[in-house]
């Protein structure tokens, strides 16, 4: 599934929100939020499934601030188990009133690095007991990841200055395994936790290193580094 091939009839919210609320139906999740910054353009997005009413509270309380769910995935490249930040005093503040608003505790949040700085994150959320959510997890991970990635490039690309200079810049997906080698993975490794192959995986090496003028994945690493595209570990 791609929100390149979804067709919306309505504007690109709608797009967006209807490909989250795909998602959704198709993988057994009760809701999903994108949430990304542009710092191009300095304009940040957010669409998401959730009611009105929680948006408004969410907002209104400027829970976007204290969301351990959003804070953490800053600082991940991997994706963010909600279950791993609990207990913390925010966690329960934002989901002792999202329980009100009956939006379930347990989800997961997939981080996402651009090229250009630009970052995103697609969140998951489930009313599933815990155990039968671990379950579900395993099973979409993969999946998640792709459409995290997706959805980030979609949005990051309206933005024409944006879509310029990404013509010969790293790809999203580039930027994603440079991360992962830096913090000391395999390409094996790598094309297992993406769910892509070993093969797709040197093809997207290669056409990292040809972009950073690097002769080795080392040298194409510290380029990256060096100009904030990734960070060491």
């Amino acid at each position: 599934m791609s929100l390149t091939e979804h067709k919306s009839n309505g504007t690109r919210e709608d797009h967006v929100i209807d490909f989250l609320k795909r998602i959704c139906d198709q993988h057994g999740l009760d809701d999903a939020a994108y949430a990304g910054a542009n710092p191009i353009s300095g304009r940040l997005h957010g669409f998401m499934t959730y009611a009105p009413d929680w948006q408004a509270h969410y907002a209104k309380n400027q829970f976007h601030r204290i969301d351990p769910t959003l804070i953490e995935a800053r600082r991940s490249i991997a994706p963010v188990d909600w279950t791993r930040l609990e207990p913390s005093e925010n966690f329960d503040k934002v989901f002792r009133d999202a329980h009100d608003f009956g939006i379930g505790s347990v989800g997961m949040t997939i981080p996402v690095r651009g090229p250009l700085g630009d970052v995103g994150s697609l969140s998951v959320t489930s009313k599933l007991p815990r155990e039968e959510w671990m379950k579900l997890r395993k099973e979409v991970v993969h999946y998640l990841q792709t459409y995290a990635v997706n959805i980030h490039d979609q949005v990051m690309r309206e933005d024409k200055l944006m879509s310029a200079l990404t013509d010969h810049a790293l790809s999203t997906r580039e930027v994603e395994i440079l991360q992962w080698i830096a913090a000391g993975k395999s390409q094996s490794d790598i094309g297992d936790i993406l769910s892509i192959s070993h093969r797709t995986v040197e093809v997207h090496l290669r056409s990292a290193r040809t972009k950073l003028n690097a002769l080795t994945t080392a040298q194409a690493i510290g380029r990256a580094i060096a100009r904030g595209l990734i960070y060491p570990e």
